[in-house]
């Protein structure tokens, strides 16, 4: 019986590529916890390592194309069900995450566009992020900015974050969740983080308390989570509204080691090794 369990039972599989953060906050570590804690099944394919500790980065070394390229062709006997890119760190990178994500047509395709780190280093550079524009984002089905990311992302052409959201769908984006976690939208309280999902149908908008304190990853998280409900066969909006949930208690239930930033705690519903 046990057997027939695990050999019949079916989990929703996410393809992750993203930077390794050795930390935990963030990255491969942070979206293989999101995903395993909402129910699915993480596979990890470095784009690049960092040395970094919970304040900020110090360097970021790009992983080769090549080798992306062969642990993606390794990882054929599984069946995914979403992809979840994060930081892509060199344009040999860039150039095997679009090859990979080819290789899976139909399958949902959720972007956390990691242009800066928590603490303030940048992490690209402007051909990176022209590249991106051109040959990543027409894939996309859903791209997770926070406000500078999408201004970024956009240019200088538009100055209000509807008319950006709109300049990343007309390249072929299909939705864009904007999210309030670096900064509240204009005419929004500050005790408020508000996201904002933009389609070519529709919008709706969320409105969370804002949590105290500074953390590092609640990107990463909240688009592995909305990569896995996908991969569970939730609608968009639903997925969106499931992955904030998440989100936002992890970073409620969040861990700071040092005087850095916080890191969020996924696996908060397991107990406590010290309180049992």
């Amino acid at each position: 019986m046990d057997n027939e369990l695990h050999t019949s039972r079916r989990l929703p599989v996410v393809l992750v590529l993203a930077g390794h953060d050795p930390t935990g906050g963030a990255g491969l570590v942070a979206d293989a916890e999101t995903i395993g804690a909402c129910g699915g099944w993480p596979l990890t394919i470095p784009t690049a390592l960092t040395v970094q500790d919970s304040h900020d980065v110090q360097r970021v070394l790009p992983c080769r194309g090549e080798d992306m390229r062969a642990m993606a062709a390794a990882l054929a006997e599984f069946d995914v069900a979403a992809i979840k890119v994060g930081l892509i760190a060199s344009l040999d990178a860039l150039d095997a995450v679009v090859e990979i994500v080819g290789n899976y047509p139909g399958v949902p395709l959720v972007v956390d566009p990691v242009l800066k780190a928590g603490g303030g280093k940048t992490l690209s550079t402007a051909e990176l992020i022209d590249g991106f524009r051109d040959r990543l984002l027409p894939l996309v089905d859903i791209l997770t900015p926070n406000r500078e990311e999408l201004a970024c992302l956009a240019g200088s052409d538009v100055d209000n974050d509807t008319d950006r959201a709109v300049a990343l769908l007309s390249l072929g984006c299909q939705a864009v969740l904007v999210t309030g976690t670096d900064a509240p939208p204009p005419g929004a309280s500050p005790d408020q983080v508000v996201h904002t999902l933009h389609t070519p149908d529709n919008g709706r908008q969320w409105h969370w308390p804002r949590l105290t304190g500074d953390f590092h990853g609640s990107g990463c998280t909240l688009a592995a989570a909305l990569a896995t409900r996908m991969a569970a066969g939730e609608s968009l909006a639903q997925a969106c509204e499931q992955a904030q949930a998440f989100t936002w208690q992890a970073l409620k239930h969040g861990w700071c080691p040092a005087k850095g930033q916080s890191l969020p705690r996924r696996l908060w519903r397991h107990p406590d090794p010290w309180t049992g």
